[in-house]
């Protein structure tokens, strides 16, 4: 398995592919699989939360938009002080009566 190389030295073997569920494997090689495994989703948890914590700000900024907006809005809405005037008004026209 070992090639000889320019000068005629053997090279090692590296990084051969191994299918666990045709090889048997020995506790030491199942170790040294999950470590690097382990030193893998250790590498890539840091971006994947960095990306959830822009994503869950982002989000957030915009419901807190939606939600000021919608405060803006409405506070803006002049359609029933309008109408409670006109309403003063028809009142304060029409004659006076016994019955009112």
């Amino acid at each position: 398995m070992a090639d000889k190389g320019l000068k005629g030295e053997p090279h090692a073997e590296f990084a051969r592919r191994i299918d666990p569920a045709k090889e048997p494997l020995t506790a030491q090689e199942i170790h040294f699989i999950r470590k690097v495994e382990l030193e893998h989703w250790k590498k890539n948890v840091q971006k994947l939360r960095g990306r959830n914590v822009v994503t869950g700000l982002a989000i957030g900024a915009l419901v807190m938009g939606i939600y000021g907006y919608t405060f803006y809005s409405v506070s803006q809405e002049k359609i029933m002080d309008e109408l409670d005037e006109e309403a003063k008004l028809a009142r304060t026209r029409v004659p006076k009566t016994a019955a009112n």
